[in-house]
């Protein structure tokens, strides 16, 4: 072994190695127990982020330690490249906008861009040490994708769990495009609260609160609370709205908060969800004054064109021109934005297409509990937003890039067309139904809008068993082992995909669900391009490598945040380097050793106390994989390596392999060292895959046989190589080892300095005098005295 590690050369090699020797392909053929991974597949976004390498290397660990349990792993890769983010990348990248380039043009640029940056996005994966099965890869976009993600669709539009409606919808004037309830987020700002007189048509005046001023075009109806005695005697008054000059009905409504503002609100077809409410409730007018592109339209009069936040502020400045605002104050409000771009959300009435489920939440709710949850308390996450749920799913989006949504409409009788499902992938926009109307026209208006993107992403085991064939049929593969994910799409991927299992085969998708967190930046703030604050893992890689990288990440607990720490970078890298070194010593005592069994009867006292304590971290290093603790498992693995092995045994031992006394007690080391570096470098093979393939082939290959040490089988505690008492008598020997080191260490010493006499304090001689010559020995001690 050479005197350091070179990770650059090490890291290229083996993931050459792995690829060329298919090292992690799965076997739909190999018998036993199938451990299947429904694979985040990342949205394709440029390059790998910090949190990417997070969280896949969380799952990634999980692979590679069930991997050599010796189950059948099935974890392909695949990428979402569909929708919206898609689009989103394209225009940053090319610097230009979806809707000036047109559909044509623009979907021909989506293929170009993402065509040319997948390979090297898939690459920032490898690099890492996934070790997912690339040969079974997907596309969200692909061909095949669409065929069963339309596939899909007609099955729900059988099931009359698909329907199309034009209702008041969530709006992103930014994007252009409807939008699921999954998909905003909610966003605090500072806003003016409004006191606006309203005239009433008998004479009067009415004072009602509102942040949203610009909406007075939109007002349909004013309404107090019914037992507000304030305003009593105005229910069933008309108020005339101020500039705009309709005249609305007073209403009671329960729903007003007599607290808030003067305890009077306007209603506008649609400020808010309320609005939408009382709009079904009371059946009100629809007056809708904004356009979908953010501006306001004819009903706002010298107002129309403008975007609504100018808007906003020229009618307040009309409103105190003409005395009509009585008080001002500022507020923190709470804003819906949307998830992708950030932008505040409207809500206009607009045909779209709806997946029914509200009706099931009782149902959700079921098969929610039905899933073993690591954390437990993540499942709370789930279940809350079931029973917040208030609107079925709007799957349809007025963007370009995207699955086509499968149906025509009968130009003549305006009947819904579907096509046959041997005919999909269809584009309606490109293609014509191949029969006539059963009204007997010929004549189609193709659908233009496709489906959302999570329309796709919540068929993952779908697409992921469509990559076998019929190698494998669905009722052995669902449900899937794991769903590995990040504990902020909860609410998008994991209760999609919970929705969809249950809708098409009234099963849970998966049987457990590991949740990971995020990465914040050092003073604990999320990471973000504005900020300033983010890490570029292929930067930390090139400084530190990926088991390093690898190593920080697998000290996360389920489902918690972690700060980044460069320390604990550089803590798996000086690992690495321990490993390394470590190995360098042992396998130079082991350059003629063959591997056999020993008799228990030949081995030292501190081998025997080595074992044991091998047997203990085997046992619980499975106990917590098997729980997904990976980062407990890390914890006992690293105490077991740095404490026990380097700094106690390793030390032990020079004088006995440096200077044996005789080949017995020399056989009895090398076998202990062969069994416990070797059961090491196993346990962190999932941790930090690059260095422990480095060290397996450079010795243990030729002993066991396997091309890779992560397709070996994970060691077990062996009960005859358990000795707890000669173990727990031996700790003696490693409390005096520890606090003779500490003295040369205060006194400034080296640790070989000769040590004239050392008193011990014990009540077991005769314990003392066995482990005289040891002590003697390793700690270079003249006389010891009792």
């Amino acid at each position: 072994m050479k005197k350091q590690y070179d990770f650059k050369i090490s890291e290229k090699k083996w993931q050459k190695f792995w690829e060329k020797e298919k090292i992690f392909k799965f076997n739909p053929k190999k018998k036993g127990k199938l451990f299947s991974i429904d694979t985040p597949p990342p949205t394709l976004s440029g390059k790998m982020h910090i949190g990417h390498a997070f969280s896949y290397t969380h799952q990634d660990i999980i692979a590679r330690y069930h991997r050599m349990k010796g189950e059948n792993v099935f974890y392909p890769f695949g990428v979402d490249n569909n929708g919206l983010p898609s689009e989103k990348l394209v225009e940053k990248l090319n610097k230009v906008k979806i809707f000036d380039l047109g559909r044509k043009k623009f979907v021909q640029l989506c293929q170009k861009t993402l065509k040319k940056i997948l390979p090297e996005f898939i690459s920032d994966w490898k690099r890492i040490g996934m070790s997912c099965d690339f040969s079974l890869f997907y596309s969200t976009i692909s061909p095949e994708v669409q065929k069963l993600s339309q596939k899909y669709f007609l099955d729900l539009f059988k099931k009359n769990r698909i329907y199309r409606k034009e209702t008041p919808t969530l709006w992103c004037p930014e994007c252009q495009t409807a939008i699921a309830q999954a998909e905003l987020e909610d966003k605090e700002e500072e806003i003016l609260f409004n006191d606006i007189e309203f005239s009433l048509e008998d004479g009067g005046k009415i004072i009602i609160s509102t942040t949203r001023p610009e909406l007075l075009p939109s007002c349909v109806a004013i309404f107090v609370h019914p037992k507000d005695k304030r305003y009593r005697k105005f229910i069933g008054k008309k108020a005339i709205v101020p500039i705009f000059g309709q005249k609305v009905k007073i209403m009671p409504d329960s729903k007003v908060d007599i607290k808030k503002g003067s305890g009077v609100v306007m209603c506008c077809t649609f400020g808010d969800t309320t609005d939408i409410e009382w709009y079904f409730k009371h059946k009100l007018p629809l007056r809708i004054s904004i356009t979908k592109d953010g501006r306001m339209n004819e009903l706002a009069k010298e107002f129309q064109g403008l975007p609504i936040e100018i808007a906003r502020k020229k009618i307040i400045e009309r409103l105190k021109n003409e005395g009509l605002i009585k008080n001002q104050k500022k507020i923190i409000h709470s804003v819906n934005v949307h998830e992708r771009c950030g932008h505040k959300i409207e809500i206009l009435s607009t045909p779209q297409w709806f997946i029914k489920y509200l009706d099931l939440r009782q149902e959700f709710l079921k098969q929610s509990s039905k899933l073993h949850w690591y954390p437990k308390h993540m499942k709370s996450r789930l279940d809350n937003w079931i029973k917040g749920l208030r609107w079925d799913w709007c799957i349809s989006r007025q963007r370009y890039f995207g699955i086509p949504i499968p149906v025509w409409y009968c130009q003549n009788c305006k009947k819904i067309i579907l096509p046959d499902e041997k005919d999909l992938p269809v584009d309606p926009l490109h293609q014509k139904p191949k029969k006539k109307c059963s009204c007997g026209s010929n004549k189609f208006i193709p659908e233009s809008d496709v489906l959302d993107t999570w329309v796709t992403s919540s068929l993952t085991p779908q697409i992921a068993f469509s990559l076998l064939g019929k190698n494998v049929s669905r009722s052995k593969m669902l449900p899937m082992s794991l769903r590995p994910q990040a504990h902020d799409i909860i609410n998008f991927w994991l209760f999609y995909t919970l929705v969809r299992s249950y809708l098409h085969f009234k099963k849970i998708p998966w049987k457990d669900v590991v949740i990971s967190g995020f990465v914040l930046d050092p003073k604990g703030e999320k990471m973000s391009k504005s900020k300033g604050n983010v890490v570029e893992p292929q930067i930390i890689i090139e400084k530190y490598g990926a088991d390093a990288i690898r190593y920080w990440a697998a000290s996360a607990r389920l489902g918690e945040d972690l700060r980044y720490s460069e320390e604990e970078i550089k803590q798996g890298k000086r690992t690495v380097t321990k490993l390394w070194n470590a190995s360098r010593f042992s396998l130079m005592h082991l350059k003629r050793y063959s591997p056999k069994k020993i008799s228990p009867q030949g081995l030292e006292d501190e081998d025997k106390w080595l074992l044991t304590k091998l047997y203990r971290t085997l046992r619980d290093y499975r106990n917590f994989m098997d729980k997904y603790e990976y980062s407990k498992a890390k914890e006992t693995l690293d105490k077991f390596f740095w404490r026990d092995f380097c700094d106690n045994y390793l030390e032990i031992i020079k004088p006995r392999v440096y200077n044996p006394e005789s080949s017995q007690k020399l056989k009895s080391a090398q076998f202990t060292l062969y069994t416990s570096l070797l059961s090491i470098l196993k346990l962190y093979a999932p941790f930090m895959p690059f260095v422990t393939e480095e060290i397996y082939q450079m010795y243990f290959r030729k002993f066991e046989k396997e091309k890779s040490i992560h397709i070996t089988l994970l060691p077990k505690p062996n009960k005859k190589l358990y000795f707890p008492r000669t173990a727990h008598n031996f700790e003696f020997v490693i409390e005096a080892i520890a606090q003779i080191r500490k003295y040369k260490s205060e006194h400034k010493l080296p640790m070989n300095a000769e040590i004239q006499e050392v008193s011990i304090k014990t009540k077991n001689k005769k314990l003392l005098e066995k482990y005289f010559p040891l002590l003697q020995r390793v700690l270079n001690v003249k006389r010891i005295k009792y």
